[in-house]
């Protein structure tokens, strides 16, 4: 059976908790994540991470996407209070959908714009401008605890 997988730093009794129950997930394993171009939302320059605490979600790509898990980490954990939060790919195939998600997590509640030809680009009653503290990037290597 064909299996992918993604890594989330943050909690890590939460997130194990929150993708142990998941209809599609195989398995969930703690450890440590490095990665590589690391981007952060509040500091925008690329870095790399070594030896962070993280959590490796085996999963049938069949039965539920990368999407869904974002979607499921997002609804269980603020990404706009957790600081330490991290998405984490090891295939380039998953690098665009993590990054739209990942920049519609960051962008969602921003002040309303107006442009030139005023048009508003964002809702006007959406919530205060807020920090996302998400950070995403490529995995480097993990290690199993």
């Amino acid at each position: 059976m064909y299996t992918k997988k993604i890594y989330f730093s943050g909690d890590l009794n939460r997130i194990q908790e929150t993708f142990r129950v998941l209809k599609g997930v195989l398995k969930v394993s703690a450890g440590n994540i490095s990665a590589q171009n690391v981007i952060s939302y509040v500091n925008h320059e690329p870095r790399n991470l070594e030896n962070i605490s993280g959590v490796e979600v085996e999963f049938n790509p069949k039965k539920i996407d990368v999407s869904t898990l974002l979607d499921t980490l997002f609804d269980k954990i603020n990404p706009y209070e957790e600081n330490n939060l991290g998405v984490y790919y090891s295939l380039g195939e998953d690098a665009p959908q993590v990054e739209l998600h990942m920049n519609f997590v960051a962008n969602k509640g921003k002040c309303p714009a107006v442009t030139s030809a005023a048009l508003t680009l964002n809702d006007p009653t959406s919530k205060p401008n807020r920090k996302c503290y998400v950070n995403f990037g490529r995995l480097k290597e993990f290690k199993t605890l």
